[in-house]
């Protein structure tokens, strides 16, 4: 028994330890137990020799050096951590899996024959464990150091006190929270498991049989199988698990019983899951009309009865839906993207990719355009050059730090900006088998996905979702985040707060007005944007020259592009997209408060008011089709590397125009385009009252009606009388605030009643906020009503408190940034696939002058970038490059 003490003049006696085991605790299925991952750090289990230490009072994983918070006066001065390594071996010569070549895979399948080989078939997993004494330094510093460090194996855990043993072993044997992040987003996608029918009157067979208490006696009765263990609940019978849909898993001893027995014994329970939280065991119907994952509210009785006393007793394997995860894991995602034949692998710096989690690309594409170094002032916020836990953002309480978003990005843009997880360069970028990556040099952003994601309806889940809807959504945590840091965050030039990250792209735009009536104009400033979304104008589109090399070569790094290679696909300018936009358009219904509110004809068109440092632009790709479904155009925009926007800058008011006259300010009201409060009919207000409603609810349905249309306000009451307000008093000034239109003045109606109309089944006010939501597009909106369907009052109250969270938010005064105009392209996001809801998503971004494809874990050297065929375009102002903001 060796002890390794790092102070020998205050080296602690296992008396010490035994004082300090009382704080203790024993992790139960529903902790959550970083034993995976360092909660400030990418480091793991596999990254060094030290691995991290997990804490055994309150499960925090971390690294050596943070595993005492420096910043809390109130932390405790020592504690007991259990260290966790694991060293990755290739399997020895002799083993089967080196007894033949490797064989091209032939079978949808990990770890199965013809299928793809998965790390138990060439590797070996070393694990080694040991308790730990860590106290913080006599130095005053604040910083933590190693006391005393003891091995934990089965040969000296009897040294220990009982509850240290315990501890340990709870935390050792833990699903941990990288597996119950991933299940939360996977069970998210499926329906909750049902209650098994048989389980009240299930047959129990009384012929003595009793489970031994001791895990290594539970044996598969038919193959001798000791993994994968599932015990019959009617007759005691032990047999191995089913196999799995791809033809791995158990020996399918214990199905092949319950066939064998007439089907008369159908629910079984996996052993090895079974805790005094019975609920969380896995339990399985074989029953034909069942045939799945069930509920059986009567287990622990049934336990019982086989002398199984689940008082105290720990989890030690994986369940079923665990071990899916995995398996799920396993998959080479970049399969659907290019082969990469002709790519030169990087490593380092700002070069190290991202793992996708599942269908988790549109995050890593955003991720490594944002926090890899090609924003240069959010890379000097949350990241480091000089190690991956230097940034002040760090320095949180680590039981707080895997929800807190200011250290998950700086966890993140600390790991992308120094390399210091970079393994050595690959010798070819081709497509591979994801699990032959080195576990060491692995970043898988799980904590960042859950804290950005874990309160939105879609982002939480384990599904695509849109890159564009998640970087204004990450934005917009980010600056609430960043509002609230107090003096965790401060300007580096300045006194006082911060500035926010969207500060770096944030424009404004001026609408100029005509009234056709007497030609008098007026200017109206809009909200500042982070993005500006472009439609492309498919009237405007030309044919390529047949003469002309062939243009689509420049999508070579798209899959599947062979075949249309041959297709002449039509081109349609950027400049085009960008006169689209800045367009002069009618709208017939314009009310002028200079004309008593009466409605005349306009023109407006849209300006810039600044120019950000940063322009990110996204392109509406997708349409929707004669069927209501979104469709992807198929056409090439051509983006010069260099533009210039100076022609759509604003000029404000100009010399000779006459401008109509303010609108008297009316209370926080953000427009000017709002109808007096109409008169209530005395008449259709009684009518309406007779019916038996009551009467603040019957006013608001006539003011939202024009103020005495009772059919039109019966149809009104009948969508809003659930509405939270509908029976509150009036505000003061007449206007129904749940009965007039939004207050959303970025919300256009015309794309609302044509939604309403078109789709035949949502009310406008469903509509509304799914427009809002997806930021006018009419096609993506329709997509997100009709994916959200299940619940969807839930999904837009889910948006709507969102919403006003974001708006509850102080917004800073700080003028926006501005320039000449002149900008250069320095990063692209490609989608690939039907719609954005689904296929694959890849970025490639400018990096000391040549573009590098980051396409999840594989970073490479781009040939020939998709300009023409981008999703997302981030442009740098000119007069910025190499100057970036001091203030961040």
């Amino acid at each position: 028994f060796i002890v390794r003490y790092f102070k020998p003049a205050a080296a602690p006696t296992m008396d010490e330890i035994s004082k300090l085991a009382a704080k203790c605790r024993v992790a139960t299925p529903h902790d959550v137990v970083t034993n995976s991952e360092c909660v400030y750090t990418f480091h793991s289990p596999y990254t060094t020799e030290k691995g991290i230490v997990v804490n055994l009072t309150t499960f925090v994983g971390t690294v050596d050096e943070l595993a005492l918070t420096a910043n809390d006066d109130d932390a405790d001065s020592s504690g007991l951590f259990v260290r966790i390594c694991k060293k990755r071996v290739p399997k020895e010569e002799g083993d089967d899996v080196n007894d033949e070549p490797e064989k091209t895979a032939v079978k949808l399948g990990v770890g199965v024959e013809g299928g793809f080989q998965s790390d138990q078939d060439k590797y070996d997993i070393i694990s080694t464990y040991s308790i730990v004494m860590i106290g913080k330094s006599a130095d005053g510093d604040g910083k933590a150091q190693v006391l005393a460090e003891m091995p934990y194996d089965d040969a000296s855990k009897n040294l220990f006190p009982m509850a240290v043993s315990q501890s340990a072993d709870a935390i050792i044997h833990h699903a941990g929270l990288a597996v119950k992040q991933d299940l939360s987003a996977w069970e998210l996608d499926d329906e909750p498991k049902p209650v098994s029918k048989y389980a009240d009157s299930l047959p129990f067979v009384e012929n003595g049989v009793k489970v031994s208490p001791n895990p290594s006696d539970w044996k598969c009765e038919k193959s001798g199988d000791n993994e994968n263990i599932w015990l019959n609940l009617s007759d005691g019978f032990i047999g191995g698990g089913r196999k799995n849909w791809d033809g791995s898993g158990g020996s399918n001893g214990g199905l092949d019983h319950y066939m064998e027995t007439g089907e008369k014994y159908p629910l079984v329970v996996k052993l090895g899951t079974i805790t005094e939280d019975v609920s969380t065991a896995d339990c399985y119907s074989y029953a034909k009309d069942e045939d799945g994952p069930v509920e059986i509210p009567n287990l622990k009785e049934l336990l019982q009865k086989r002398g199984i006393m689940v008082a105290g007793m720990q989890k030690t394997v994986k369940s079923t839906a665990e071990l899916e995860v995995e398996l799920n894991a396993t998959y080479a995602f970049d399969a659907i993207t290019e082969k990469g034949a002709h790519l030169i692998p990087v490593a380092g710096p700002g070069l190290h990719g991202l793992q996708n989690l599942g269908n988790s690309c549109y995050m890593n594409s955003v991720a490594q355009m944002l926090f890899s170094g090609t924003v240069p002032e959010i890379s000097s916020r949350y990241g480091s050059k000089d190690g991956e836990t230097n940034n002040p953002l760090l320095k949180i309480s680590p039981t707080k730090a895997s929800d807190d978003l200011l250290c998950q990005a700086s966890k993140l843009s600390c790991a992308l900006s120094s390399g210091a997880f970079c393994g050595p360069v690959p010798k070819s970028a081709e497509v591979s088998d994801s699990s032959t990556s080195d576990p060491k040099h692995r970043l898988a952003p799980r904590m960042f996905k859950h804290v950005v994601g874990h309160d939105h309806i879609d982002f939480r889940t384990g599904q695509q979702q849109d890159a564009a809807q998640y970087f204004q959504y990450l934005l917009e945590k980010l600056d609430r985040a960043e509002l609230g840091a107090g003096d965790r965050l401060k300007s580096k030039v300045e006194t006082g707060p911060a500035l926010v990250t969207s500060h770096l792209f944030s424009y404004k735009t001026e609408s100029r007005l005509v009234c056709e009536t007497d030609n008098m104009i007026k200017y109206k400033e809009s909200p500042p944007e982070p993005m500006l979304s472009l439609r492309i104008p498919m009237s405007k589109s030309t044919l390529p020259d047949t003469d002309m090399p062939d243009l689509k070569r420049q999508k070579s790094e798209d899959p599947g592009d062979d075949d249309k290679e041959k297709e002449e696909v039509p081109t349609v300018t950027f400049d085009a997209c960008l006169d689209e936009w800045s367009a002069v358009t009618t709208i017939d219904d314009y009310r002028w408060p200079h004309l008593q509110n009466s409605i005349s004809r306009a023109t407006s068109q849209t300006r810039f008011v600044n120019f950000p440092r940063y322009l990110l632009v996204h392109m509406q790709r997708y349409e929707l089709g004669d069927d209501w479904q979104p469709y992807k155009i198929e056409v090439d925009i051509d983006v010069p590397e260099e533009i210039s926007l100076h022609k759509f800058k604003g000029t404000g008011p100009q010399e000779g125009e006459t401008l109509a006259p303010e609108e008297e300010a009316k209370g926080d009201a953000e427009s000017t385009n709002v109808p007096a409060a109409p008169a209530i009919d005395e008449s259709a207000l009684g009518q309406l009252m007779d019916m038996g409603f009551n009467m603040n609810g019957c006013k608001r349905a006539l003011m939202a009606v024009g103020g005495s249309n009772v059919e039109a306000a019966m149809n009104w009451v009948f969508e809003h009388n659930s509405d939270a307000d509908f029976n509150d008093p009036l505000p003061e000034g007449g206007s129904a605030s749940s009965a007039a239109a939004p207050s959303n003045s970025d919300v256009d109606e015309k794309v609302v009643m044509s939604l309403v109309e078109s789709l035949g089944c949502f009310t406008a006010d469903q509509v509304r906020p799914a427009v809002k939501h997806c930021s006018g597009a009419a096609d993506r909106a329709a997509d997100w009503l009709f994916s959200h369907m299940d619940d969807l009052d839930g999904a837009i109250a889910a948006l709507e408190n969102t919403s006003a969270a974001a708006n509850s938010t102080p917004k800073p005064t700080t003028p926006l940034e501005d320039g000449d105009g002149k900008y250069n392209l320095v990063g692209l996001i490609s989608h690939i696939g039907k719609n954005t809801g689904s296929g694959h998503y890849v970025a490639h971004l400018k990096k000391d002058g040549k573009w590098v494809i980051f396409n999840d874990e594989k970073v490479a050297f781009s040939e020939h970038p998709p300009i023409r065929h981008a999703y997302m375009y981030l442009f740098q102002r000119s007069d910025t490059i190499g100057a970036p903001n001091s203030e961040y």
